[in-house]
């Protein structure tokens, strides 16, 4: 294939699905991940159904890829999940969905990719956080810790498989209009326009846009970063 391939997790819906249609229109072929949400295939793009937090879907689904497009260029690990409790509520089976759902799945999908771009000594991988994972939040210490997490792997493996040509980044969103803010009032969405200097919340799109520099050639000499989108919600 003449395309580069990226792989997108999560891209069903909000940020993941602006990612996979950004990367489209820089010119990317996309496979769009997602558990549930199917999006529909097109030229530029094909739709993979898997639980990526299962060892086995994800063996599946890389081999899959390589067999039919080749290895992966770009990967982002957009996949996850919120949720807000006080942390005395949180129970066992919640820590660990949370980590499986933002750390586990990132461990296994980054790990099933990596000897393709290992081998053609190139790649991108970009890490989705969240401005949480920066400053922690309140009510949100799982998340946080998960989130927080995804910024140390990148960290590390930007130096791990930097002489392999791979360079590793991070987007770290802050406040984004999606389906996680659907509990918010609107007097709490409000607020927190107020708390953002740039006095709007961000949208997928400000996301995708991110990610498409990382992706592309004018971000090749940065890997370890973490870029943050927040309209100066956290700086």
């Amino acid at each position: 294939m003449d395309k580069k391939i990226a792989l997108v997790t999560g891209a069903g819906r909000g940020i993941g699905k602006a990612i996979a249609i950004k990367l489209i229109e820089d010119g990317f072929f996309v496979i769009a991940n997602s558990r549930q949400t199917p999006m529909e295939d097109s030229p530029s793009s094909c739709y993979y159904q898997a639980d990526i937090t299962e060892a086995s879907q994800v063996e599946e689904m890389v081999s899959f890829i390589t067999k039919t497009y080749g290895a992966v260029d770009v990967l982002v690990n957009n996949a996850g999940i919120a949720q807000q409790k006080l942390f005395t509520d949180i129970t066992e089976a919640d820590w660990d969905n949370m980590l499986n759902h933002n750390l586990k799945s990132m461990f296994l999908v980054t790990k099933g990719v990596l000897p393709g771009m290992i081998h053609q000594k190139y790649g991108k991988i970009i890490n989705i956080s969240s401005i949480w994972g920066l400053s922690g939040a309140s009510c949100e210490v799982h998340y946080s810790a998960a989130k927080a997490g995804v910024i140390g792997f990148t960290k590390a493996l930007a130096k791990e498989v930097g002489p392999s040509g791979i360079a590793v980044n991070c987007v770290a969103p802050g406040i984004i209009k999606t389906d996680m803010l659907n509990e918010f009032s609107e007097e709490d969405l409000s607020a927190l326009k107020e708390e953002t200097p740039l006095e709007r919340l961000g949208t997928p799109e400000d996301i995708a846009k991110a990610v498409s520099f990382f992706a592309s050639s004018q971000s090749d000499f940065i890997t370890g970063q973490t870029l943050s989108p927040n309209g100066g919600f956290v700086i």
